[in-house]
């Protein structure tokens, strides 16, 4: 597997369950921080991580097509 679909799996991963955390855990009372505020960052991060890895997909890297030339 290579290392762009590990990120993707990654940061589908993150969003799914910070999305998950973020609209069920909203009860849970926890002494340190609060389990949806939690899922709202994790949700974030995981979107950040899907469209930076989404974009280096799309987008060439200009020293790989300065390889090929």
């Amino acid at each position: 597997m290579s290392a762009n679909v590990k990120s993707l799996f990654i940061g589908a991963s993150m969003l799914a369950i910070g999305l998950a955390l973020a609209f069920t855990a909203g009860d849970v009372e926890t002494p340190i921080f609060d389990l949806d505020k939690v899922g709202v960052v994790l949700a974030v991060l995981g979107g950040i991580e899907l469209l930076i890895t989404g974009g280096m997909m799309v987008l060439p890297s200009k020293s790989k097509k300065l390889e090929r030339d």
